[in-house]
């Protein structure tokens, strides 16, 4: 595939307009070809206007046609896995494999999406029908579906340049919801966003779809995520990011004449609760698994499990030894720029002046921008005493916590914000702190591991990618798994409606063949 750099506006390549730039290859620090093209407020406003003459079309296709339009950017992807996989790799300095891979998974979260559609489970078809003879008053048929909310504006991810960005959970779900996209691509890596982009671009084409149905744009600084943000027919917004940026976006979308929802993906460190049956069992296995996981990615993964809480006793040690013996081998690699780099450092020397202690570290780094594999610790006063040690230090750093008992772990698991997942590692003697442990968790996550880890995910009916603040900004959705699809949706009613006029979902016939509740019993009826 040709990369030309051009922003993608519905079917049309547009050219620069507000500058240009060249990827960066953070493992050698030399510019890549080609120039990439900026925007600014015009083509913003070209995009979305797009978008919204596309709406009425795209989110009243049947599910079939959805279905198929999904599928057939899965196997797009799947064409083009080996080159998109060597433009992010050269972009990222991460390995071509692992892409494959996530190029891979993404395809089959497409293909899941169309399942969802297909089934139409998702639109929670509701029917109340007309009692004409109830009394004291007559009850008129009540017919419901949840509906796209409107055209999506999704902000592309640093971390992971394929399943959250241009192709990525966000995209699919909203694509699969029947609302068009418009990306801000991440400019960290945007030959990989463009060879996404255009796969998308053709396969909108192919189904024979509005060409508003997807865009991709790029701009220099904020002032084009700010003018997406601020476009008055943009429905919702969905980012990965800093809690500063997330916020800021957040903020702003409130303060619109008509605010619209903005999902944030922010900050989490994904602790690791080990009780002490299982800490005496398993001490050094935990020890060196948890810095496996940590590490993959140059540790800049948002499940990183990033904190160890345990009690001081039979197997700290162990577990301590293993942590130390296993970040010593863990090389010092590139991270994904320059400034995440900067940001890992400047954390790194926050963490420690705030009272963590280095008791391990990997081979020193040979290039610029390479990450050192860290491991600190800390006790539990210094955890309680010091909020900033609980913060997200994004890179290959761990902390280890040593608790003077169950009570000090309680409390500090209460002094955690919200999280995108905790785990908790236990054994049969260590139900009962596992049961008053399982509550406060419950309060500060989305998602609870029992003797695994938080990384890797499995994207499934059942996940749940999401947390109370700052892990996201709404709790209530996932941005992974199939229930991602429900950010996007908002329910009507069709109240008295002639059978003709209703949409297939709801029609008496029932020609979708759709589970639906019926006077509140689920049937095929």
């Amino acid at each position: 595939m040709t990369l030309t750099g051009h922003l993608l506006i519905g079917a049309a390549e547009v050219a620069a307009t507000a500058g240009t730039m060249k990827a960066l290859d953070p493992a050698t620090g030399e510019l890549i070809e080609p120039e990439f093209a900026f925007g600014g407020a015009a083509e913003v406003d070209r995009a979305v206007r797009l978008a919204d003459d596309a709406f009425d079309s795209y989110s009243h296709t049947g599910t079939a046609e959805r279905a198929a339009f999904l599928e057939l950017i899965a196997d797009r992807l799947e064409a083009v896995k080996d080159e998109l996989a060597a433009r992010a790799a050269l972009e990222t300095g991460l390995p071509a494999a692992q892409f494959e891979g996530e190029a891979h998974r993404t395809a089959a979260v497409f293909r899941k999406f169309a399942t969802v559609v297909r089934q139409g489970r998702f639109l929670q078809a509701t029917i109340d029908p007309a009692q004409a003879d109830r009394r004291p008053t007559p009850r008129l048929d009540h017919r419901l579906q949840k509906v796209a909310l409107g055209p999506v504006v999704v902000f592309g991810a640093g971390n992971f340049p394929i399943s959250y960005s241009v192709a990525g959970g966000d995209t699919a779900s909203a694509l699969a919801a029947g609302a068009p996209v418009i990306v801000k691509a991440h400019n960290a890596h945007p030959g990989a966003s463009e060879i996404q982009a255009r796969v998308i671009q053709q396969a909108v084409a192919d189904a024979g779809l509005h060409e508003g149905v997807f865009s991709l744009l790029r701009g220099p600084g904020n002032d084009i995520g700010e003018a997406l943000v601020d476009h008055p027919l943009v429905s919702a917004v969905t980012f990965t990011g800093s809690e500063a940026g997330g916020m800021a976006l957040y903020r702003r979308a409130q303060r619109r004449p008509a605010p619209i929802p903005v999902f944030t993906e922010m900050t989490s460190v994904n602790p690791t609760f080990v009780l002490p049956s299982a800490l005496a069992a398993r001490g050094a296995e935990i020890g060196a698994d948890l810095v496996q996981r940590a590490m993959y990615n140059v540790g800049q993964a948002c499940l990183k499990p990033a904190v160890l809480l345990a009690v001081d006793g039979p197997g700290f040690a162990e577990l301590r030894e293993a942590a130390t013996a296993e970040v010593r081998k863990v090389a010092a690699r590139t991270m994904l720029t320059p400034g995440i780099h900067d940001a890992y450092t400047r954390n790194v020397q926050r963490l420690e002046g705030n009272g963590a202690t280095r008791i391990g570290e990997g081979p020193a780094p040979l290039r610029a921008w390479d990450g050192q594999s860290l491991l600190h610790e800390v006790t539990g006063d210094q955890l309680l005493a010091e909020p900033e040690l609980l913060e997200e230090v994004f890179g290959p750093a761990v902390l280890v916590a040593r608790l003077t008992g169950l009570e000090q772990l309680l409390d500090v698991a209460r002094a955690f914000r919200g999280q995108l997942s905790a785990t908790m590692h236990a054994e049969t003697p260590d139900r009962a702190a596992a049961e008053r442990l399982l509550p406060i968790l419950e309060r500060r996550t989305g998602r609870i591991v029992f003797n695994a880890f938080s990384i890797p995910q499995e994207v499934s009916y059942a996940t749940t990618h999401g947390g109370p603040f700052p892990a996201t900004s709404d709790s209530r959705f996932t941005s992974v798994g199939m229930g991602a699809i429900e950010r996007f949706l908002r329910p009507v009613t069709y109240q008295n409606f002639p059978d003709e006029l209703l949409p297939e979902p709801l029609r008496e016939a029932n020609p979708l063949h759709l589970w639906r509740l019926r006077d509140g019993e689920l049937t095929q009826r």
